[in-house]
């Protein structure tokens, strides 16, 4: 999809231009004409002979010149009759009208049949029911939102046309700039993915910004955004963090992972810098738009008041970016020129009558530490503190950096009046200042994240051979196909233990007490009686599981049990395994983004204590380890209290066996492995129960 004429056209067609007052069309035709757009602009509304002493067109067909994009401002019935028959001629149309998809029936087939005619004619189509666009470089306002933002590097893409004219608001009052506005309405044709390939090529935008309240095509979505993040930083504000499944969940996995944790496993795999809430998200943007993203994840903080410094160290906790640890003749250096109570420890407490020549001398010496990637500097307006005076040596420090010794510098200006010259001079200079450390040291450690993504997005990833995959899914496709057929939506334990085998996981033995019943005589105690039936999904919570039996009389007596309670059914014995930590790993076929894997503590308190991560398939085995080591369950391979260190290269191989069956094996709607028994003595993890839904 080629949108360089859509977005930067050199002829523009409105239709429904008007010259009243309070309608669309006159905001946008005002917008067009009157902001500076250097571009032909045509008028269509049958109406009206001329609109502002210019000729007004009957349709678009009248206009025998070259358009490269219409606009489409009309009452939504009219709307695909006017596209087709002017689409042998232009092929880039906005679409502003509303009463498509979002309305009711009628709308919907509205927004069909429009699609089917992008088809048709090779159409690119924003919209419908969208703002416009605005390209601020170009002063082209295509939307009927007043005003033109000042020219910058921030693409920004919302699904909410009145988010964005609120967001043009704000950016106006803390000197934010745009490369691009774009509202996408209903996403017909033109999504959030098309938007990703179009900017990425775009030589303007520096960092892309979206709000989204859905995504239309979850797996080219993964696929593009991780293209695109590695040559550009992507902040999205999602919406719908407690949207409920909308069907009865039969896993712990279903259970488990909802549509908000997988928004998050598939920001993580792709490199999307994932903004918390509106605040998060402007400064992610502008942090963005006027700083180098940081060197190295050491960072130096410089205050002229001891308890914001503090409170600013506090924020680094459980973060990838950390205060620096500073050598012996740099504190010797800061001791030399600052007063005997300062700290020259990190942070650095300039005390609170430090005048500008002190940040200067500071500033100065941290330029020439190759070691730091980050300083921030902190001040509170105390009586004597010449706030403006040192927002100039910060400027003059971040304008100025020795050859190849760049620092990322930001600002965290606490107070009000006092600062807000000195914030605004700050912002007018390219130097970031945030209100409070958290955002300021939030918005670092993102910038520096999305960096190290960037970096393990360029690794290779390994490919099974084609032979290989093909033998896996043809014998689990038949294991599968013979369920269904017997009228079964769940596998048995042995179909499932021959599953998990054919990807390299371990399952426990099992002897079923109906037709093995002669093989009971050689079990070893102790062992467990469970009922195995695509009936009874949750073994404990119904009493289908019998533990910790130790004698043939109790065998025999659980297997009776067990069959009176559950008549029909199959009933398997297993060795009783001694229990260490205990794992879940599970699949969930997300409706957008296709199987999600799930992975942490496990047992039957799994839903209670949610010590779970999630993983977006396919992955290697470079992508499996680094989410295990920064996952809930990292401390087992840490060795924590003392304990020795369970085994990452054989959870990641599960892990891996694990996301191959989830991308091959298309017919799994949920799988659980709970308990998965895992050891840090040498034994070999032991799935000892599995649940495969069909």
């Amino acid at each position: 999809m080629n949108l360089n004429n859509l977005f930067n056209p050199k002829s523009i067609a409105i239709v429904g231009a008007s010259p009243e007052e309070g309608k669309v069309g006159n905001v946008i035709a005002k917008n067009i004409s009157e902001l500076g757009y250097a571009g032909k602009v045509f008028f269509v509304n049958p109406k009206h002979e001329e609109i502002f002493g210019q000729k007004c067109y009957y349709t678009l067909s009248d206009i025998k010149e070259d358009v490269d994009l219409a606009i489409v401002a009309i009452p939504a019935k009219f709307v695909n009759a006017t596209i087709a028959e002017s689409a042998h001629k232009i092929k880039n149309f906005v679409v502003i009208s509303a009463g498509f998809g979002e309305t009711d029936e009628e709308g919907k087939a509205r927004e069909k049949e429009l699609g089917a005619l992008a088809k048709k004619y090779n159409l690119n189509i924003l919209g419908p029911n969208c703002l416009g666009f605005i390209v601020p470089s170009l002063k082209l306002n295509a939307s009927f939102a007043g005003g033109l933002p000042e020219a910058g590097n921030i693409a920004f893409v919302s699904q909410s046309g009145a988010l964005a004219v609120a967001i043009m608001d704000i950016a106006k009052k803390e000197n934010i700039r745009f490369s691009s506005i774009i509202s996408v309405g209903n996403k017909m044709q033109i999504d959030e993915t098309e938007l990703l390939e179009y900017l990425n090529e775009d030589p303007e935008t520096k960092v892309i910004g979206m709000y989204l309240e859905g995504i239309r095509d979850g797996k080219k979505f993964i696929k593009v955004a991780q293209e695109v993040s590695r040559n550009k930083p992507i902040v999205i504000l999602k919406a719908g963090k407690t949207e409920k499944t909308q069907k009865a969940i039969s896993s712990h996995t279903g259970a488990l992972a909802g549509s908000d944790e997988t928004i998050d496993a598939v920001f993580e795999k792709t490199g999307v810098i994932r903004a918390e809430n509106l605040e998060n998200f402007f400064s992610l943007l502008n942090f963005i738009s006027i700083s180098r993203v940081p060197s190295n994840n050491k960072a130096i903080i410089i205050t002229n008041a001891g308890g914001p410094g503090v409170l600013t160290t506090d924020e680094f906790k459980n973060k990838n970016i950390i205060p620096a640890d500073l050598d012996a003749d740099v504190k010797k250096e800061f001791r030399n020129f600052l007063p005997e109570e300062s700290s020259v420890e990190n942070p650095i407490d300039l005390l609170g009558d430090a005048m500008e020549d002190r940040y200067e001398k500071a500033l100065e010496i941290i330029n020439r530490q190759e070691k730091i990637g980050s300083v921030i500097c902190v001040l509170t307006p105390q009586d004597q503190t010449p706030v403006e005076k040192i927002a100039d040596k910060i400027i003059e420090f971040k304008n100025n950096p020795p050859a190849g010794g760049e620092k990322t510098a930001l600002t965290v200006f606490i107070g009000g009046e006092r600062v807000e010259k000195a914030v605004a001079k700050l912002k007018e200079n390219g130097v970031p200042n945030f209100s409070f450390p958290e955002q300021a040291i939030a918005a670092l450690d993102d910038y520096f994240k999305w960096n190290i993504f960037k970096n393990h997005l360029q690794e290779k990833k390994e490919k099974a051979s084609f032979s290989e995959v093909s033998k896996r899914k043809e014998k689990v496709s038949g294991i599968i196909s013979k369920a269904k057929a017997s009228g079964r939506s769940a596998l048995l334990f042995s179909e499932a233990k021959e599953i998990m085998e054919t990807y390299g996981i371990n399952v426990i033995n099992s002897i079923s007490a109906g037709t093995d019943s002669k093989n009971l005589k050689s079990v070893k105690f102790p062992v467990v009686v469970k009922v195995d039936s695509d009936k009874v999904l949750h073994k404990t919570d119904r009493q289908g599981l019998i533990l910790n039996i130790q004698s043939e009389s109790e065998l025999k007596k659980a297997i009776e049990t067990m069959k009176e309670n559950f008549p029909g059914e199959n009933i398997i014995v297993q060795p009783m395994l001694q229990r260490q930590t205990e794992l879940i790993l599970g699949i969930k076929r997300d409706a957008i983004f296709g199987p999600v894997a799930v992975y942490g503590l496990g047992g039957i308190y799994t839903e209670v204590f949610k010590m779970v991560d999630f993983l977006v398939p396919p992955a290697s085995a470079d992508e499996v380890k680094r989410n295990l080591t920064r996952s809930k369950i990292k401390f087992l391979f840490e060795g924590a209290r003392g304990l020795k260190a369970y085994n990452l290269d054989e959870i990641t191989k599960i892990l891996c066996g694990l996301s191959k069956l989830a991308v091959e094996i298309e017919e799994i709607k949920e799988l659980d492995i709970n308990p998965l028994l895992a050891y840090n003595n040498g034994d070999k993890a032991m799935a000892v129960d599995v649940k495969i839904i069909v």
